[in-house]
């Protein structure tokens, strides 16, 4: 176990582990206690002095979200697009591209439905083709098949970094030098992947990727961001405009923005962008190596003591797994699993094949148990945990 995060000072900069034992940071993090107050502190203001007062003020502290931005994906900030959740930035640059008959989408077999869903619309739409990668041996995506699907119809690689039903880190820098050797363009959703390790968009080597807030990240609902590459900036034309994202330069004309927010629009949550940029900061000073060592030492050894347990199965797959931890229990429905954790004092969630349909399917899964440890969880907590599971597994 890495040494690096003082546990004791991340737990007490986290006032919800006072109130329950929260192992869902897959679903939504506890906020520290920075964030809380930067949130509360902007709500406060709007209350008192309005909402466009209140943003006036608060230019500096909006205007920071795109600097933390860009310092946790190295990139420019002038590259980062600040929307409502990961789900609208995603949309956002997938909608953003132009497809035509038998144009193809590659992408992964543990792909996220909102994403899939998104291609089915444009499949129909257009009569663009969704081609699945398999897997390689190890459960991640193939990256030799990858490059080996790649042909002069392939418009797009669209793959979910760490999918949202287990442990599975996808190959990402892999497929970005194959993304980057064909020129085709890259889209990354890294919703589970940011805030639990390091995202350099340079080493990763794609053209576009999508993220959230309240995830691993720590910050507040409402918020997430997308990174696009200057160089494909203008091949994008967002699928909807307002007057912030575009000048309406006369009457027949409009101008789009020279940068990335031209994905935003006007309207949008100030005190959650703010946060976000605080829980930024929060993250980057941990450090992102270190978060990821301790998280994923932690999730091991969950995995390693679940396996141990009789009746009890682990799901997770892939050459390297993270903080997330998927299981069942045998004759446990994973959602009694999840209500009888609750009652406990402990927050788990599940995950199920309408998430992951092509993945889920193929492993003949239709629910399991899901848990997404972090850094400020204690040792403690954990062996509650493993104790409430280790009730409900058979003796015999």
């Amino acid at each position: 176990m890495t040494n690096a995060i003082d546990v004791e000072r991340a737990r007490a900069e986290t006032p919800g582990v006072a109130h329950v034992i929260h192992l869902n940071n897959c679903g939504a993090g506890l906020m520290p206690a920075p964030v809380l107050a930067a949130v509360l502190n902007h709500l406060r203001l709007e209350a008192e002095i309005g909402g466009h007062e209140a943003a006036e003020r608060a230019v500096a502290a909006v205007e920071h979200c795109y600097d933390a931005g860009a310092a946790l994906l190295n990139c420019r900030r002038d590259e980062v697009a600040v929307v409502e959740n990961a789900t609208v930035g995603w949309d956002m640059a997938f909608y953003g591209m132009r497809f035509a008959p038998g144009e193809r989408i590659l992408t992964a077999a543990a792909e996220y439905a909102s994403n899939y869903i998104a291609y089915l619309q444009v499949a129909r739409r257009t009569g663009a083709e969704i081609v699945v990668v398999p897997n390689d041996a190890g459960g991640q995506l193939d990256v030799r098949a990858l490059e080996n699907l790649i042909d002069e119809k392939t418009r797009l690689i669209s793959v979910t970094h760490v999918p949202t039903g287990g442990g599975l880190v996808n190959p990402a820098a892999a497929i970005g030098r194959i993304a980057r050797a064909a020129g085709v363009p890259y889209l990354l959703d890294a919703c589970q992947s940011a805030g639990q390790m390091p995202l350099d968009v340079e080493a990763i080597g794609c053209d576009m990727l999508s993220a959230t807030s309240r995830k691993f990240l720590r910050g507040p609902r409402g918020a997430g961001f997308l990174y696009v590459r200057t160089e494909t900036l203008e091949r994008l034309e967002p699928p909807f405009l307002d007057l912030h994202a575009a000048r309406w330069a006369s009457r027949e004309r409009y101008e789009l923005r020279p940068d990335a927010r031209r994905f935003e629009n006007w309207e949008n949550y100030i005190a959650g962008k703010i946060g976000l940029g605080v829980a930024i900061d929060y993250a980057l000073g941990w450090g992102l190596q270190a978060i990821r060592e301790r998280v994923y030492a932690l999730a091991d050894g969950i995995r390693a003591r679940l396996a141990a347990l009789r009746g009890v199965a682990v799901h997770d797959l892939g050459v390297e797994k993270c903080g997330i931890v998927s299981f069942t229990v045998d004759g446990h429905d994973p959602h009694a699993v999840k209500r009888g954790a609750r009652a406990a004092g402990i927050n788990i969630d599940t995950s199920s094949a309408f998430s992951t349909r092509i993945d889920m399917e193929a492993r003949d899964l239709q629910l399991v148990n899901r848990l997404g440890v972090h850094y400020y969880n204690s040792e403690a907590e954990i062996d509650r945990f493993l104790d409430y599971v280790e009730g409900l597994a058979p003796r015999s």
